[in-house]
């Protein structure tokens, strides 16, 4: 390749070094992509090499900003620089870009491009305060088809697996507790004031939707508790609501369902294995829930897509079984004799039911052997 000792000379730290010793020829032994270095070479001629850059691919650049680093073309590499700070970069673009970046030895240069995705040092409790506040917006939104859509976008956020960084910050149980306490206090008082308000009254109806609206809620934290594993304290608060259970029949159950779907949601994740709690949560939790639920299933299967019947069910059969013999035998037969009056609008435990019968009335298992009480009868073998 002909070019000019000069030009070359007056651009490149390494060809001024090179071509004066060397009879004005240089051989580029180690050469990746033969198209780049000549590309950087014609660079050198240019005068506004941000013009020359506008519109090329991302992929090709950082390639012109390799050769250029590597023959110490200072004019190219911020040049080259200029636009990566300039130009949108994709994610898997901009895993490629810093990857180039870190093996360059370039650290006075890159601190306008990596302005975007470096971040300040921060602590849990910075993080856990702009946690707090990106939660609480989508809890008090306004606009029901935005808190949903964030809803959703906040909660695929929080499930992905980041298992391969591990200076990750993630939002505290603390956090997520303290948003949950705020949204039972809510409820409460909404059910409360829905309770002893007149039926005609104009600000009943907005009570109803703020009851709904605030089990939504709730909802909404004990899914994120559930993938976060932070779950087991929930299930002794919401088995405590007792007060909030005796308020719940006073509610209209187009409004009140929504309340019903967080105890279906911790019997599908007890069902699951997804929580671990000890008998006298998960017995407390349907001692005070359970009537409640039953009360709305029918209305919840017809009103939300979102409930799958046969996954409340299998959820609410499993719960049971983990009882004691005694405990099943109560919620069975006061099921069955519900059922019988209520039919599909009673949830359907009948699987819990046959696997209780059969405990009861055919495997009939007794006391496990006391091994202290073991007897061994030993005798000789004629030699």
């Amino acid at each position: 390749m002909e070019v000019h000792r000069r030009a070359l000379a007056e651009k490149s730290r390494f060809f001024r070094e090179n071509l004066g010793r060397r009879g004005g020829v240089v051989e580029i032994c180690e050469c990746d992509d033969v198209e780049a270095y000549v590309e950087v070479v014609g660079m050198m001629y240019c005068g506004d090499l941000r013009r020359r850059l506008a519109g090329e691919e991302i992929g090709r650049v950082l390639g012109l900003l390799k050769v250029s680093a590597a023959i110490m073309f200072d004019a190219g590499v911020v040049a080259c620089l200029e636009y990566l700070e300039a130009v949108p970069w994709s994610e898997d673009q901009e895993e490629e870009i810093l990857s180039v970046l870190n093996h360059l030895e370039l650290h006075d240069s890159l601190s306008e491009v990596l302005k975007r995705v470096l971040v300040e040092p921060s602590t849990s409790s910075k993080s856990n305060a702009i946690f707090l506040q990106l939660l609480g917006g989508v809890l008090q939104a306004k606009d029901d088809k935005a808190r949903k859509s964030m809803k959703s976008l906040i909660s695929g956020l929080l499930r992905e697996d980041n298992s391969n960084h591990i200076d990750k910050l993630d939002v505290s149980r603390e956090t997520l507790y303290h948003l949950c306490d705020k949204c039972l206090n809510s409820l409460h008082f909404c059910l409360s004031e829905a309770a002893n308000i007149n039926e005609s009254s104009r600000d009943r109806g907005n009570l109803m939707v703020e009851i709904a609206r605030e089990a939504d809620n709730i909802h909404w934290l004990v899914e994120i508790l559930i993938d976060k594993k932070f779950v087991d304290e929930f299930v002794m608060i919401w088995a405590d609501q007792t007060q909030l259970s005796s308020l719940h029949p006073k509610i209209p159950c187009m409004y009140r369902f929504e309340i019903s779907r967080i105890t279906a949601q911790l019997c599908i994740a007890i069902g699951k294995g997804d929580i671990l709690v000890s008998k006298n949560a998960r017995f407390s939790l349907l001692q005070t829930w359970l009537e409640a639920l039953y009360n709305d299933f029918g209305w919840m299967k017809r009103a939300c897509r979102a409930i799958d019947k046969n996954l409340v069910e299998d959820g609410l059969c499993k719960t049971i079984l983990t009882l004691p013999m005694a405990q099943q035998q109560a919620i069975l037969l006061r099921w069955f004799d519900r059922y019988l009056k209520k039919g599909d609008d009673c949830p359907n435990l009948q699987r819990a039911f046959e696997v209780w019968w059969r405990r009861t009335f055919i495997r009939r298992y007794g006391r496990v052997w006391d091994q202290s009480e073991m007897q061994i009868a030993v005798c000789d073998y004629p030699t």
